[in-house]
């Protein structure tokens, strides 16, 4: 039996007339289910929602399915088929997530998520507009799924796929070839290839999803040259031989990607000319893209043993700075390759490479932290959670070290995820930058003992008995020292808003110095009126965060020390989304003559837009890794509280009227339009 476009069909497939009345059915029962979903209470709709769902997924295993429950997706979250799930917040779902669910959840969730991948198409393409998601960051986030799963989209699903119950396997052959025939598989890949190249230029900690991405493109590249498709003619490869180089084959020795052992055997049998040349090669692939390979990490613990040529400085890349902090701590250096170096930790290289090059080691206590951290024994509780995250294939204690690592090297690339705890990424990114001692004696805490004890106005406060913070559980799509360190301070951040409840006023104004450090300024400017939420004296807070940060106000005076402050986050519509935790690094000149504002967003993702003209930038604008960064009229118009010392106040009358006024009115076309 064949199908109706002559391919042969399923068996079980049913075609023509019998096909087409089934599916007319099938919508005919959608329609009155969506009504009924349409009419019921609030809080009834997820009880009503398993009928619509059950349907769309019967439909959608139909021959054009697919298509007619597309048309139907925007009363369908209208009618709240995502109502009190977490797709009911499209701006907050995680690509990598999504991908997973589609191929390993049940058939209910997996509905649900197909819906979700038609509502993104829907939203990308203009057909509707969501309140809580732009055009722009649906074809983001579409693209991204689609990379992770471009062998479904190529392909269609395999055996394993097509045997799921709940017919789950033809909803999504059914699925992506509707999508395929929406786009161009090589523009996606070449949307894709962006957005990767945009990521890694934030120099991100975390990159098992972008690196998972990469392996989808060059599998899929492999598959088109094999099929004579687009990607042989140029399309679809932008940029692709570097990304899929660097992660597969960053130098001669492993031209053809031939295995960790074969590489191996190749490095032993290597004269010294030949190990420089895959020292620098090396190198070179991992500073030019922030990724570093599992041949990386093979060559850096071959190169242990290698007498009495010595290559890891070489192969780290380092420049004459880190050069000689390796040389003044060699032992460390090897002992830490030793212990926190292997295939699958191999990221912590650029972490340690950065971090030699930061010369945070000439710092007195670090050196000694880290040789505590090398012989550290975790607690059962946080030895379970980064097994849970990473696996067992190495110890728990290589991964916190590696971890460390990365932290320490890159403290601009700690990001909270798909997580409510930016005040914990925050608060581990600046002491990483700023006190990394403090930072290995926090870890040491956190891992050894599963306990945190911090004071506050004097008063001690302990993770263990404080009550939970803002995360519901502990995160896991972050670093490992997030994933040792971040639910202890989020309880404990917490705790302390809690102390301060009483008082009136934003809590941040007591929390921020008690938590983060000696050298957060003890003033606090706000725009709000924390009782009433509406503007509070919004021209003087302009101008004293012009007299405090802009230099031209301020006396020239930099900033010394990372200040958290705290942001109205909008979407791209320029509509308030809540309040975000953010720290300001510095505030300079770019190349055009612009003043910016330089800072620091926990999101995993710094690049983003706020509306009303407001694109925060990450590459290009004198941006180092991981900053973010504004126009300092742009970004004022967005901030909401900021930390100064009292004692600096600058001249808060020199800050022009005109752009003062300008300032005060984006802010109420955005966040305080109901202000």
């Amino acid at each position: 039996m064949t199908s109706v476009d002559g391919r042969p069909a399923e068996a079980g497939a049913t075609t023509g007339a019998d096909g087409s009345a089934r599916l007319d059915a099938l919508l005919d029962k959608l329609d009155h289910a969506i009504a009924r979903l349409e009419d019921a209470r609030p809080f009834a709709k997820r009880q009503r929602a398993g009928g619509p769902l059950d349907l769309a997924r019967r439909a959608m295993a139909e021959p054009g399915g697919v298509e007619a429950v597309y048309d139907r997706i925007r009363r369908l979250e209208g009618a709240g088929v995502f109502h009190d799930t977490d797709w009911a917040n499209p701006g907050i779902l995680h690509a990598s997530i999504a991908a997973q669910t589609l191929r390993l959840a049940d058939p209910a969730t997996a509905t649900l998520e197909a819906l979700s991948q038609l509502r993104m198409l829907a939203v990308s393409r203009g057909v509707y507009f969501h309140p809580g998601l732009s055009s722009e960051q649906a074809a983001n986030f579409l693209a991204q799924t689609i990379g992770l799963n471009l062998d479904l989209l190529l392909s269609g699903p395999d055996e394993a796929q097509r045997s799921r119950p709940g017919q789950i396997g033809d909803v999504l052959r059914h699925l992506f070839a509707f999508i395929v025939g929406h786009v161009d598989p090589a523009e996606v890949v070449d949307q894709l290839i962006a957005e990767i190249w945009r990521l890694l230029a934030q120099r991100p900690i975390v990159v098992e999803e972008i690196k998972s991405m990469i392996s989808q493109i060059a599998a899929w590249r492999a598959n088109d040259e094999t099929t004579g498709g687009a990607a042989t003619h140029g399309r679809g490869g932008w940029g692709a031989d570097r990304l899929i180089s660097a992660v597969f084959a960053p130098t001669a020795g492993c031209r053809e990607d031939p295995g960790l052992e074969v590489y191996g055997a190749r490095l032993a049998a290597m004269d010294d000319a030949a190990l420089a040349q895959e020292a620098a090669g090396l190198a070179r692939s991992m500073h030019d893209t922030g990724l570093a390979s599992a041949y990386h990490a093979v060559f850096l613990r071959a190169a242990l043993d290698r007498a009495p040529t010595d290559f890891i400085g070489p192969a780290l890349g380092l420049s004459a700075t880190g050069m000689d902090a390796y040389r003044c701590y060699r032992d460390l250096v090897r002992a830490l390759i030793e212990r926190a170096v292997h295939p699958e930790t191999a990221q912590a290289i650029y972490g340690l490479a950065l971090m030699l090059e930061r010369g945070v080691l000439y710092q007195p206590s670090v050196g000694p932290g880290l040789w505590r951290q090398i012989g550290l024994k975790l607690a059962p509780a946080p030895a379970e959670r980064l097994r849970t995250r990473y696996g067992t294939a190495r110890a728990p204690e290589d991964w916190l070290l590696a971890g460390v690592l990365s932290v320490l090297g890159q403290p601009l690339g700690v990001g909270q995820g798909n997580n409510p705890t930016c005040q914990a990424a925050r608060a581990l990114s600046m002491w990483a930058f700023a006190d990394p001692d403090y930072l290995l004696q926090i870890v040491a805490w956190t891992a050894r003992d599963d306990r945190l004890v911090m004071a506050f106005e004097g008063a001690p406060i302990s993770s263990d008995e404080a009550a939970a913070g803002l995360a519901a559980q502990a995160p896991a799509d972050v670093d490992p020292v997030s994933i040792v360190a971040a639910p202890h301070l989020d309880r404990i951040y917490a705790e302390m808003g809690r102390r301060c409840a009483e008082r009136g006023g934003d809590a941040h104004r007591w929390v921020n110095p008690e938590m983060h450090g000696w050298w957060v300024g003890r003033g606090c400017a706000l725009a709000v009126d924390v009782a009433t939420g509406r503007l509070d004296r919004y021209e003087d807070f302009v101008r004293r965060f012009y007299a405090v940060y802009h230099p031209l106000h301020n006396g020239g005076q930099p900033v010394i020390h990372p200040q958290p402050a705290g942001i109205a986050m909008t979407d791209a519509a320029a509509r308030y989304v809540g309040w975000h935790a953010i720290a300001i690094y510095r505030v300079a000149l770019d190349q055009e003559g612009v003043m910016r504002v330089y800072f620091y967003n926990p999101n995993n993702d710094s690049g983003q837009d706020w509306g009303d003209g407001v694109v925060v930038s990450t590459e290009g604008k004198g941006e180092r890794f991981g900053e973010s960064s504004l126009p300092i009229a742009d970004f004022a118009a967005r901030l909401y509280l900021f930390h100064y010392d009292p004692l600096e106040v600058g001249r808060p009358d020199s800050a022009p009227a005109d752009e003062v006024a300008a300032i005060e009115a984006a802010a109420r076309r955005s966040w305080a339009a109901d202000r």
